[in-house]
């Protein structure tokens, strides 16, 4: 497979030492059949360096830099190599990015995420520059901040993946035999390309942290405590993080909530595809809208995580003494649940059940897998009392969570409780589920059911609740409500906290 790889050299003068590396760059890539190599010269280029307009989109592209867009369109594998003055590089090649790597070609302004969208996805890059000062002093003591900026600023946000930066210098008091040994060291780089520009370990860090991505870890540890309160309420004599059940039993939810959240994945793409106020909370991992995973590696990441959950459910079961049909018709309402909250023939989500579909879940169900799993039985009804206030606290951040995903869910026919009602109508039931469950806790300290349980709950829910009210209903009575409301949605998702982390707390003394 042809790489086409593209050189280029920012050094305002020719003749120097950075085309000095070009040319020794170039002699070891050649010697790949499959490597395809343009040169950027850019003291050959005639263009203005300077934005002189409000935008540099506005300013008439000289035809270097409409050459310079193409080639690098083309590239897939891009080498700046110039000279680090002044500790970053030199005005020639800033004017040269100023005016090439524009918005609509190198990134996309959008209201999700952090308001940037890369273009350049799918590409690498690789820095090589020289210097006077001494590497470990530029590194240490003035913190890199040329290569700092043209890897995270420049080319990361524009979308490349980078290989390792060459650094060389001091250059003023280095010898020819030294000068030597540095372009043979390039010429390596350049031969390396035979097993493509980025090495294995690289390679397999990409596809790990495009995975993590994908499995959104940030949503776990509210079902981990859940699970938690759940086994210590049937069983707080047990020295808990020794017990085989307790862990065969959280890595069976472990891996049924990978798969559901790889599942609606896949399911979503088109809501996820069309939504423009995406953010860390809402719109998907967007791997496969991004192209970090494709369908294919999703649909296996669903059945060996679906498998490895299967697995973990048999060794609960065989570890466990007695109520074996109470978990498994537990598990199997888990699993029908879940996987149906997207998946086909269900597709809760789409037919306004996702948000109870949600609550009740990572509430009732995973409560009573913990209690299960520990000895105790369904018919007992501390699982299902502490599960009540947490069920309706859940109910406030997911309704919220449909907001912004208004339109896109509205083109994809996913109607949640914000396409189905409208997203004002939303967020007024937001503040009912708030207020149901506050209410709900204050009556069970009132009464003293299980104050072993929620012994100073409300010191901290119910301030939360009425704060989480009053942000809700300012967006309610504003008249141009904003499109995205994360601020509102982490009010919302810290409230339900209390709801698991005092009981855990309590049963844990």
């Amino acid at each position: 497979m042809l790489l086409n790889v593209l050189v280029i050299i920012g050094h305002p003068r020719k003749y120097s030492f950075s085309e000095a590396i070009a040319q020794a760059y170039i002699s070891g890539a050649a010697y790949n059949p499959e490597v395809g190599i343009e040169v950027l010269q850019l003291a050959d280029l005639s263009f203005n360096p300077n934005v002189i307009h409000n935008s540099p989109n506005v300013q008439p592209l000289e035809p270097a830099i409409l050459e310079a867009k193409r080639l690098i369109s083309w590239a897939d594998h891009i080498i700046f190599i110039y000279p680090t003055w002044w500790g970053t590089m030199p005005a020639l090649l800033k004017g040269f990015i100023d005016r090439v790597f524009t918005e609509g070609f190198a990134f996309h302004e959008t209201e999700g995420g952090t308001g940037y969208t890369p273009l350049l996805r799918g590409k690498t890059a690789q820095l090589i520059t020289t210097m006077d000062t001494p590497r470990l002093v530029y590194q240490l003591f003035y913190r890199a901040p040329g290569n700092n900026a043209m890897r995270r600023s420049l080319l990361e946000f524009c979308g490349f993946e980078l290989t390792s930066t060459l650094t060389f210098g001091p250059m003023k008091s280095s010898s020819i035999a030294q000068r030597k040994k540095w372009l043979d060291s390039v010429r390596n780089e350049g031969l390396k390309l035979k097993t493509g520009p980025l090495s294995t370990q690289k390679k397999a860090l990409i596809k790990l942290t495009s995975w993590i991505k994908a499995i959104r870890l940030q949503f776990y540890p509210m079902t981990a405590v859940a699970y938690t309160v759940g086994a210590l309420a049937a069983n707080q004599q047990i020295k808990l993080f020794q017990s085989l059940e307790f862990w065969f039993g959280y890595a069976w939810l472990f891996f049924l909530e990978v798969t559901t959240v790889l599942i609606n994945e896949r399911a979503d793409y088109k809501t996820d595809k069309e939504n423009q106020y995406f953010s860390a909370f809402t719109g998907g991992s967007r791997v496969l809208v991004n192209r970090l995973l494709n369908f294919a590696q999703i649909k296996k990441g669903i059945v060996v995580a679906f498998g490895l959950s299967v697995v973990m459910l048999l060794a609960v079961l065989a570890s466990v003494s007695r109520n074996h049909l109470e978990i498994l018709f537990n598990s199997l309402a888990l699993i029908v649940l879940a996987l149906g909250y997207t998946a086909a023939p269900l597709k809760l989500a789409y037919h306004t059940l996702g948000e109870l579909t949600v609550s009740v879940t990572h509430s009732f169900c995973v409560v009573l897998s913990g209690y299960l799993f520990l000895g105790g039985a369904v018919t007992e009804p501390i699982p299902w009392i502490i599960s009540l206030p947490l069920c309706l606290s859940i109910l406030p951040s997911i309704t919220l969570a449909g907001i912004p995903d208004y339109q896109a869910d509205k083109l994809a026919d996913k109607r949640t409780l914000a396409v189905q009602f409208g997203q004002k109508n939303a967020a007024r039931l937001a503040v009912i589920f708030t207020g149901l469950s506050a209410i709900t806790v204050a009556l069970l300290v009132l009464f003293g059911i299980y104050p072993q349980v929620f012994k100073g709950i409300l010191i901290f829910a119910i301030p939360h609740s009425i704060y989480l009210a009053i942000l809700i209903n300012g967006y309610i009575k504003d008249p141009l409500p904003p499109k995205r409301i994360d601020s509102i949605i982490v009010v919302a998702l810290t409230y339900l906290i209390w709801f698991c982390l005092i009981p855990l707390i309590n049963l844990l003394s």
